[in-house]
């Protein structure tokens, strides 16, 4: 079964090994590296259809040099991923995702925190332009255009934020939800065409601020948005660095209940994590989360989470 995972931080490793700062000073290589839990190989081994690569800057980079940092790991999805693996296909509109032949796997730019940008809005218009079709306002800190989930404050949009999201509506460009304050969230929800969850669970299994609460739940459902659940075990079990495929499935049953069935998805959050679900620990292990969801939903159900909601619910459709 082909997969579309959401979220995934390959181009962050991929820049931290370039710059010498971890895996030695040898830079990993996105075909086979193992240090990679996204490499080339693995994408192949699990059947993927299309892997989201966000675009993450650590908070601690001097505000002066993100801009920077950011057109490195782009030229790094050009150069390492696109130009060394002709089988990945860039996945600038969404309707080249029909186009993939059944040996390509698309390859979709995110980002992932608005602190890149600014408030230079050319720069996000720049952006788009480059292929950019979902953007999180926030990681977990916050910057001109809201707190994340990590900011004690817990403050909301901004007007610039809302500008934001006004612009991701306007080039059909999804608004990510899953780094997002309580409140921010439904700023998001009340502005955005196009939300999703690209990679967080559901607080009712596990209370992680990570996670979202059932009214924001149903409310994403509503608004036709999207909740790809993530593999971090911390997301997934309460105070704990273990899980299993099981009690990620317990998320998903729980999603399915607040009638999210044709809107879940996944999310897995490879090589952002540092604990993994046993027998779920690199994408070329996917096979056994679906052998698992089979055992518990229909067929075209689990069809539906792997790849199939989202492309029913992608923006302009």
């Amino acid at each position: 079964m082909k997969i579309i995972d959401a979220h995934c931080d390959a181009l962050y490793k991929l820049q931290l090994s370039k710059r010498g700062k971890i895996y030695g000073v040898k830079p990993l290589q996105f075909k086979n590296s193992p240090s990679l839990d996204t490499n080339f190989n693995r994408l192949k081994q699990g059947n993927y259809m299309v892997q989201f690569f966000a675009l993450f800057l650590e908070p601690n980079i001097p505000t002066y040099e993100k801009w920077d940092y950011l057109l490195e790991q782009i030229d790094l999805f050009h150069s390492e991923i696109l130009a060394n693996n002709p089988e990945m296909v860039h996945i600038k509109k969404w309707e080249d995702i029909d186009k993939l032949e059944d040996d390509q796997i698309g390859a979709v730019l995110t980002l992932e925190g608005a602190d890149p940008f600014g408030n230079d809005l050319v720069k996000l218009r720049q952006l788009y332009r480059e292929g950019i079709l979902s953007i999180g306002l926030t990681w977990n800190h916050a910057n001109l255009c809201a707190d994340g989930a990590g900011e004690p404050r817990g403050g909301g949009l901004t007007l610039l934020g809302k500008e934001v999201v006004k612009l991701n509506n306007a080039h059909h460009v999804f608004t990510d939800v899953s780094h997002s304050t309580v409140k921010g969230f439904w700023d998001m929800i009340e502005l955005a065409d196009y939300p999703i969850a690209s990679h967080s669970n559901a607080r009712a299994i596990c209370d992680h601020p990570r996670n979202l609460y059932d009214d924001q739940i149903k409310a994403l459902f509503e608004k036709n948005g999207l909740i790809h659940v993530v593999f971090n075990p911390p997301f997934i079990k309460q105070d704990s660095k273990e899980a299993t495929i099981a009690d990620l499935i317990k998320h998903i049953d729980h999603l399915c209940a607040l009638g999210g069935v044709k809107q879940i998805g996944f999310g897995s959050d490879f090589d952002g994590i540092s604990y993994y679900v046993d027998q779920l620990e690199h994408a070329g292990q996917y096979e056994n989360l679906i052998n698992e969801l089979l055992k518990h939903y229909k067929e075209d159900e689990v069809r539906g989470f792997a790849y199939q909601n989202f492309l029913d619910h992608r923006p302009g459709l």
